[in-house]
């Protein structure tokens, strides 16, 4: 249990209620407590503590619990009475009634804890239990002691105590226990009464059982129970509410039957259910009804006509109702006057509305947040953005937020006309008034601003509005029901991105992705900010995110992604780039294979640069190839000459013929005769067609290198192709070597070949074309 601080003070009441173990209990008389219950708007849910005041009978009870050791036994529980009171403060007792709705609510209903009420409380009284029924938290645990605190002999329970159980029962619609409750009485020798009844016939209707609501209000009869017009008023309410009109017709019919005279109050009822079933005619009827009882109308009455025939777009009718009530000196309320604006506006006479409102504060009367309400939407609907600034200006010096924060969508409809309209300013002063207003601004609110001041090209004033929106994580706020719009954020996104601020952009996005907005146009703009600004670790990581999420990029995107990676000397990356462009169904242009392959080749990633023109020449591209040769020089001076041999077939079959006179010079002159030979081994079974330059030029470079069987070999194929230059000293030398190293057959077949009838002579350097044998 709790602990209980008290404090010393001088002199006793006489009129306080002790209980033994227990100190400091305000009185409460059972009329004050009857206001509290009807006052009550959530049963089940926990009461507030009403403050008290500090009762001088603390004194005694303190005194005596220090006599007994300063400790308070409560069920086993013990209290502690010597806690220390703050230095400057007076420690407020914790009421009984408080500390057995806390027992109640933290403990189970057992034998023990009732033990621990008893003997918190031996003995209660009416204003006890009335005050334990209110203040516990749960209607069940309300019900529980209500049963008790009868069943143990500890209270008998009267005609208010059944009131205050049946009122809390109905309002957490526990029906059935109130009614068992309420049936119950006559066995304790209690008397119904009508209220009782009336709580029963609006709790059933609350819950929508009309049925039993009317079998409520007829079982009175069968009871015994006086019938008045509050229950007629009670259960009209309930039917008419269902749509039932033609049974409040017919209980009308029966009250009058009865000798019950209608009220004012009765018509109003009536009134106000027949329109809510659109039933006019009807209503027109009792209203002349009510005139023929001479029962004057008054201005709840003309609000109640006022009101039902513009929800049925009677404007017309409205108006007469309205310039009668005035004719007859019945001064209109704010609600007659709001309810008038309402219509016009519903009626679309936005300026007959905007007139009602200037002539309601002529006469005096100032309009409340309804009225504001239902003015401005009408104005932001018919674009008078002036009039809307003027009556939110108005709205504000009078803080008159909306009371239903459905309501708070008017803002929207302003921010959209004064946006619409231009008036970049007085859409600002709208933003500032939900503030001043306390009207929570969400995403949304922002994202109309910061797309009209980028529409504006007012980037600036967009940047501090997006500032205040990060700060204040808005946009991640659970509360929040309205995001912004694509429109919006992609705006700034890449106003942003364009001039610098790609960092900032993406921080906004980032908690937009968090809201799962996964917008490409974003993601694409942001890319391509990071790449400007030479980050394309970011813009890669980005890359990689919408490859996860399978957002759709843009080839514009990739470009600058593997320019940037370029220009940073990271060609690596720049090539994966390239890959994920391809695998993304994006063709990159000549330029930019190009520019990747040349990173590469610059780098010395020869075979990664060559990967990249195999694709290129796999998709199609066949422009801008001048660093093709470069690439095949390089691969064969690194000795990878089965892949230069396979690029050159690649290029062949695209029509990119390489220069292999060229290549096999180069070749031959830096020495790599191996790779020489199997070019030049390519091209004779390819038919190729060759200077025989290059013949000579590998024939002398194998010469040069001691390699004479491997000049005897290409000689030969040379010979069987057709085609053979003239005899020289080289091939001479070739002949000598061959016998010298004991190769005498190779010497004589060379020998032969060069002298047989095989030999077609040509002039030195002259171009032939070899033909197959």
């Amino acid at each position: 249990m709790a602990n209980i601080s008290c404090s010393k003070l001088q002199n006793l009441r006489s009129s306080s209620r002790v209980y033994p173990g227990f100190y400091g209990i305000s009185s409460k008389t059972p009329l004050n407590l009857i206001k509290q219950f009807c006052s009550t708007t959530s049963i089940d849910d926990p009461l507030p503590e009403s403050p008290t005041s500090i009762d001088p009978l603390q004194e005694k009870s303190n005194d005596a619990a220090k006599q007994e050791g300063g400790r308070l036994v409560e069920g086993g529980t013990e209290l502690a009475l010597n806690q220390r009171v703050p230095r400057g403060k007076n420690q407020t007792p914790e009421k009984v009634e408080d500390i057995i709705a806390r027992m109640m609510a933290n403990r189970a209903w057992t034998t023990r804890l009732q033990n621990s009420i008893r003997n918190l409380v031996p003995q209660f009284d009416q204003s006890l239990v009335l005050s334990v029924l209110d203040s516990s938290r749960k209607t069940d645990h309300a019900l529980q002691f209500f049963r008790w605190v009868e069943r143990s002999g500890l209270f008998k329970h009267d005609r208010e105590t059944h009131m205050k159980i049946i009122v809390r029962l109905g309002r957490s619609l526990k029906l059935n226990h109130a009614r068992e409750i309420l049936m119950d009485m006559p066995k304790k020798g209690l008397q119904f009464d009508e209220d009782m009844f009336v709580v029963l016939i609006e709790s059933y209707g609350k819950n929508e059982i009309v049925q039993e609501s009317v079998k409520i209000f007829q079982q009175m009869k069968e009871l015994g129970v006086e019938r008045t017009g509050k229950s007629y008023d009670t259960l009209f309410k309930v039917i008419l509410r269902r749509g039932r009109y033609m049974m409040a017709k017919r209980y009308y019919n029966k009250m009058l039957e009865e000798g019950i005279a209608p009220t004012k109050h009765t018509f109003n009822i009536l009134l106000w259910g027949f329109f809510l079933c659109q039933r006019a005619e009807t209503a027109n009827r009792f209203y002349e009804d009510m005139i023929s009882r001479g029962i004057m109308p008054d201005v709840v009455t003309y609000n109640t006509m006022i009101n039902g025939f513009y929800r049925l777009k009677k404007v017309e009718e409205a108006e007469k109702f309205f310039v009668e009530m005035k004719g007859k000196n019945i001064a209109p309320t704010v609600i007659s006057y709001t309810t008038m604006i309402k219509g016009y506006v519903l009626a679309e006479k936005v300026d007959d509305a905007f007139r009602m409102f200037e002539e309601m504060k002529e006469f005096g009367i100032k309009p409340n947040s309804v009225t504001y309400s239902t003015l401005l939407p009408g104005l932001c609907d018919a674009m008078k953005a002036s009039e809307a600034q003027a009556v939110l200006r108005e709205m504000v010096e009078r803080r008159a937020a909306p009371r239903d924060p459905k309501d708070n969508s008017i803002f929207v409809k302003l921010l959209n006309c004064q946006c619409k309209s231009g008036n970049l300013d007085a859409a600002a002063d709208v933003l500032k008034g939900m503030v001043s207003l306390s009207i929570p601004t969400e995403a949304g609110h922002y994202g109309i601003l910061i797309e009209t001041f980028c529409k504006a090209k007012a980037y600036d004033r967009a940047v501090k509005l997006l500032d205040k929106l990060i700060e204040k994580d808005i946009i991640l706020s659970p509360q929040s029901s309205m995001d912004m719009e694509p429109t919006s954020y992609n705006a700034i996104i890449e106003y942003l991105c364009n001039n610098g601020g790609t960092q900032k952009a993406e921080t906004l996005f980032r908690q937009l992705m968090k809201k799962g907005v996964q917008d490409p146009v974003a993601f694409n703009n942001l890319i391509r900010g990071h790449s400007k600004e030479n980050n394309p670790e970011s813009a890669f990581e980005l890359l990689n995110i919408m490859i996860r999420r399978g957002v759709k990029s843009t080839a514009d995107a990739y470009k600058l992604l593997i320019h940037s990676f370029l220009e940073k000397s990271e060609p690596a990356d720049a090539k994966i780039v390239l890959d994920s462009m391809i695998a993304n169904d994006h063709l990159p242009d000549s330029a930019v294979f190009r520019a990747v392959m040349e990173g590469l080749y610059n780098a010395e990633r020869v075979q990664t640069a060559s990967r990249v023109m195999k694709v290129m020449l796999e998709k199609g591209v066949t422009e801008n190839m001048d660093l093709s040769a470069k690439i095949l020089e390089a691969l064969f001076m690194r000795g990878h000459v089965e892949e230069a041999l396979g690029r050159i077939e690649l290029l062949m079959q695209s029509g990119c013929s390489p220069d292999i006179d060229n290549l096999l010079s180069v070749l031959s002159d830096k020495g790599k005769t191996i790779a020489a030979l199997k070019l030049l081994d390519y091209s004779l079974e390819r038919d190729f067609t060759l200077e025989f330059s290059s013949y000579d030029k590998v024939l002398d470079a194998l010469l040069s290198a001691g390699k004479t069987l491997n000049a005897y070999s290409i000689l030969c194929k040379i010979s069987l192709k057709g085609g053979v230059t003239e005899r020289n000293n080289n091939y001479e030398s070739l002949i000598k070597t061959l016998n010298e190293e004991g190769n005498t057959k190779q010497a004589d077949t060379l020998s032969r070949l060069l002298t047989g009838d095989k030999i077609l002579s040509t002039k030195k350097g002259k171009k032939q074309e070899l033909v197959a044998s």
